[in-house]
């Protein structure tokens, strides 16, 4: 799945000053609160695979038990990112509408002197860290939304020779949008080479 990591109909996601500084690139997988796929045409089959594992009622199920809230039947969107160098996300706990979000990692090999680890930390201030999650293959997180949730992503640093590659399942409160993908979000698509 590394080897096909998805490299089109991305849109660039960027916001300084406000609650959290962020600036990486997101792609739809599967659309909220169905089991649409994105651009499937685009997609190899063991991503067409996942996205239709990530839809399934055995995943919300085992996602429930893990985490002890009914996602059974809650709106819940995939999207795909990278991160190139200057790529970040600030510290900050969830919003207040999601309730889970499960993380997944595509990076065969990685240097965390690069940056774009997973910072799992005590409190709003981006030096109290819990944990660091390298963005590697087999490693995962899933967070609990909470008002001390803090978490962030390590800047990835210029000159860096690969784009730090994610995937995130969230699962939001009944009757919530999506904060990714909003409704009248017209942001240009585009592709980024494969490196």
């Amino acid at each position: 799945m590394a080897a096909s990591f998805p490299h089109d109909h991305f849109k660039t996601v960027s916001g300084y000053g406000g609650e959290k500084n962020y600036d990486y690139e997101a792609r739809a997988l599967v659309g909220m609160g169905s089991n649409t796929i994105a651009f499937p045409e685009e997609l190899s089959e063991a991503w067409l695979r996942l996205a239709r594992d990530l839809g399934s009622a055995g995943y919300r199920e085992a996602m429930s038990e893990l985490t002890g809230i009914d996602l059974r039947a809650v709106p819940m969107e995939v999207n795909v990112f990278h991160y190139g160098p200057g790529a970040s996300l600030g510290a900050h706990p969830d919003l207040p509408d999601k309730l889970v979000t499960h993380i997944l990692y595509f990076n065969e090999s990685w240097d965390r002197n690069d940056g774009g680890c997973l910072n799992i930390l005590h409190s709003n201030d981006p030096n109290a860290v819990a944990a660091e999650i390298e963005p590697l293959v087999g490693n995962s997180a899933i967070l609990v939304r909470s008002d001390h949730s803090w978490h962030a992503v390590t800047p990835v640093v210029s000159g860096c020779h690969s784009s730090r590659r994610s995937l995130t399942a969230t699962f939001y409160r009944p009757g919530s949008q999506s904060s990714m993908w909003p409704p009248g979000d017209h942001t240009p698509l585009h592709g980024y080479p494969r490196a």
